[in-house]
């Protein structure tokens, strides 16, 4: 597989959020004028003090489009400055293979976020369903605000066959390791989604697709000690935009992850913020303050950066 190279003008709290993630993978050393070369699997990360950023290697393209997204969320649906001096590939996306056909998707949300649980929604989207979920305005999902997806999420999940798999915090810290990150976990849910959803009923699906995000040789090395693998899946990057049904998953998602967020909000009497920023340490240290460390193995990934610094003196 050919190596690719992107490069992406990040806004400057998308390139500090970069530099906490790759902490510990730094290359011994950097190239001029970078803040950090680093290694994320297949691809080599360099992040430029301007703020630019090269991904290069054969998953350049899924790490580059997991950058894109946290660009967008940082910065209220900010599209992040391509700089790739190839055509950019959102624009005139091919919606043909995927659009008007029965298919399955699934999609993942709270991967990104130091609070809450991560969800994995799949869904079941027939042709007869494209003009209803287009009046919604599901074929712009990635546009889609909080509070749109509040409003319309209802009617998918009442319409629309579903699973949704939430894999709580006290689950996900007592199941991440080393041999066990984030992918693997992203993997491992997003099958479990598949296979419930294919349990329920004999679908009349054409394809069944899925937001790449590790190569599909990867993804399914993940799961070779589990004995029932949902096989023959379309993987692609961009995929709620090619593909209704990954649409309404990852909407369904956002829903279910929006509601135990509130509920969170709720118990402890405080805003919590998303992502894992700096304002999320400092929600957590009032927090930890006042109902003391062990709560955030029941409220957090513990396995982010933001855990030594909530607990730091």
């Amino acid at each position: 597989m050919k190596p690719k190279i992107i490069v992406y003008q990040l806004s400057n709290n998308t390139a500090e959020e970069m530099v906490d993630y790759f902490k510990d993978k730094k290359r011994d050393k950097t190239p001029e004028y970078a803040l950090f070369q680093a290694n994320e699997a297949d691809t080599v990360v360099t992040l430029y003090k301007s703020g630019k950023v090269v991904f290069q290697g054969v998953s350049a393209d899924i790490d580059a489009n997991m950058w894109r997204e946290r660009e967008s969320f940082l910065n209220n649906g900010k599209e992040v400055k391509n700089l790739t001096k190839e055509k950019k590939e959102t624009k005139n996306v091919d919606k043909t293979d995927y659009y008007f056909i029965n298919s399955i998707g699934s999609d993942e949300v709270g991967t990104g976020d130091y609070f809450g649980p991560v969800v994995v929604a799949s869904t079941f989207v027939k042709r007869s369903d494209i003009s209803f979920l287009e009046d919604l305005g599901v074929k712009d999902s990635k546009k889609l605000t909080d509070d749109k997806i509040i409003k319309i999420a209802p009617s998918i999940i009442k319409r629309i066959p579903h699973t949704i798999i939430i894999l709580n915090n006290k689950d996900y810290n007592s199941n991440y390791s080393s041999d066990n990150n984030m992918n693997k976990i992203k993997a491992i849910l997003h099958n479990k989604a598949l296979s419930t959803l294919l349990n329920k009923d004999n679908y009349p699906y054409n394809m069944i697709v899925m937001d790449q995000f590790v190569n599909k040789f990867k993804y399914f090395q993940y799961l070779e000690n589990n004995p029932n693998v949902v096989k023959n899946i379309a993987f692609t990057t961009k995929a709620e935009d090619k593909c209704l049904s990954v649409a309404c998953a990852s909407i369904i998602a956002r829903f279910m992850f929006l509601k135990e967020m509130k509920a969170l909000e709720d118990k402890f009497e405080i805003v919590i913020p998303k992502g894992a920023g700096t304002e999320v340490d400092k929600v957590g240290k009032e927090i930890v303050l006042k109902y003391g460390k062990d709560i955030l193995n029941e409220i957090a990934k513990l396995n982010f950066k933001n855990t030594n610094k909530i607990l730091e003196n």
